[in-house]
């Protein structure tokens, strides 16, 4: 993950972090300094979770039978923003939207 952090800087890859994701993987720890740097970076976006975005998202599950609210705000930033998704937890976000654009890592 530090090599893709460190690449995606580098290139000035537009990145976009959900705000419930950011909210699972934080810690505040001094070994999350890629992640830190990722969030502070000039292509970064954080998109907020708000009300809309929580109601789609619930309604997203309900549509699918699946229960992971974050996983489906991720799914809907990344249609709203044509982004490929970058995770490790494909089948969850797969069963969620069969054709989102996703790089397993």
């Amino acid at each position: 993950m530090r090599a893709l952090a460190r690449e995606a800087l580098t290139a000035g890859v537009r990145l976009v972090i959900p705000a419930g994701v950011l909210g699972q993987v934080w810690r505040g720890a001094a070994s999350q300094v890629p992640l830190r740097a990722l969030v502070k970076g000039p292509t970064t976006t954080v998109p907020p979770l708000d009300q809309v975005l929580a109601e789609a998202s619930g309604a997203l599950c309900a549509r699918t039978g699946t229960s992971d609210v974050i996983d489906a705000t991720v799914v809907l930033i990344a249609r709203r923003e044509r982004a490929v998704v970058v995770t490790s937890d494909t089948e969850d976000l797969r069963r969620l939207d069969p054709k989102l654009p996703i790089e397993r890592i």
